[in-house]
């Protein structure tokens, strides 16, 4: 069965997001304007097999939502970048 996506619509990769993998656990994500923290808990740690501690929201001036995950100590999030191949 093919997971679908619904609210992701892509992973930030720029030197901020970059430093916030790296010191703090926590993935970067472009997001639809509906989606929710919910919904988007569900869908990444159904999509990439982690779990999930905290998203934080960021509605930005342009119309972007960006969600902030931090990651669970057990799940690394360079090596999630890793795999998307976001480094």
């Amino acid at each position: 069965m093919e997971k679908k996506i619904k609210n992701i619509v892509s992973v930030v990769g720029g030197e901020k997001s970059i430093r916030l993998m790296q010191q703090d656990n926590k993935l970067s994500f472009i997001v639809t304007k509906h989606s929710n923290k919910i919904e988007l808990k569900k869908e990444i740690e159904s999509l990439f097999s982690v779990k999930v501690e905290a998203i934080n929201i960021i509605n930005r001036m342009n119309g972007d939502k960006i969600a902030i995950v931090k990651l669970n100590k057990e799940n690394n999030a360079m090596d999630l970048a890793t795999q998307l191949g976001l480094i």
